[in-house]
């Protein structure tokens, strides 16, 4: 399964489409094959070969399980596909077939990373990353339904702790934030946990910014954030 999210590296915004799935190729897929294409997106014909071509080399790499495609970091022009194989051989000249004729500029190089430590620190979403992922992903949700995401009304945020000590202490001082204590929760994940409710609008520089705020507060008291609800708020034609 494919995910897509950002992240700010030295100042610069990366963009990342990451395949979280892999745990049947670790181990046995030790060398991490690098490929920089340089994209021309000047028009939608252009933008639409070029992702053609990406699928291509993809699926010419992972035919015969030869690799596996594990994602890719776009980054000041360049697309940066990554694969991980089980071996180093002929895999310039598997992409170099593709390319050769297709007038993209590339780069390519094979290294040994047996233990997967690019995809871990270059690929793979971080825990606050992974619940920006699910916000997107629900936002995205709530506009197929015609949702109107500016408008404010009640979220709840799901919150748990090891210990009832640390949820109530934390309930206590959260409310100077704009949150609201609502309910008790517990499962067979987390005994103690809360739903807190505040009242804002559902677009996603807004969700991202109060997720964010409360992922630090919680985690300043080892805490767990668990995601976020809502109810839906049509638009009025």
């Amino acid at each position: 399964m494919r995910e897509i999210f950002s992240r700010v590296e030295d100042s610069a915004l990366v963009n990342i489409e990451v395949e979280v799935e892999i745990e049947d190729y670790e181990g046995s897929f030790p060398w991490l094959f690098s490929l920089f294409l340089k994209s021309n997106n000047k028009d939608a014909e252009s933008f639409e070969q070029f992702l053609e071509t990406k699928e291509s080399v993809i699926i010419s790499l992972e035919h015969q399980n030869r690799a596996k495609y594990v994602g890719t970091r776009i980054n000041d022009g360049w697309h940066e596909f990554y694969f991980y194989a089980k071996d180093s051989k002929n895999l310039e000249v598997v992409v170099s077939a593709i390319l050769k004729e297709s007038g993209f500029k590339y780069e390519s190089s094979v290294v040994k990373d047996a233990k997967w430590d690019f995809y871990t620190k270059n690929l793979f979403p971080t825990e606050l990353e992974f619940h920006n992922i699910q916000s997107q992903n629900i936002i995205f949700l709530l506009q197929e339904e015609g949702d109107e995401l500016l408008a404010p009304r009640d979220v709840e945020h799901y919150i748990s702790f090891d210990t009832a000590t640390q949820k109530e202490r934390f309930i206590k001082n959260i409310i100077t934030y704009g949150f609201e204590f609502k309910d008790d929760i517990s499962s067979e994940e987390f005994e103690h946990g809360a739903a807190l409710v505040k009242f804002h609008s559902v677009t996603n520089e807004e969700v991202r910014s109060v997720v964010e705020e409360l992922y630090e507060l919680i985690k300043k008291e080892h805490g767990y954030y668990e995601g976020w609800s809502t109810t839906l708020v049509q638009k009025v034609d």
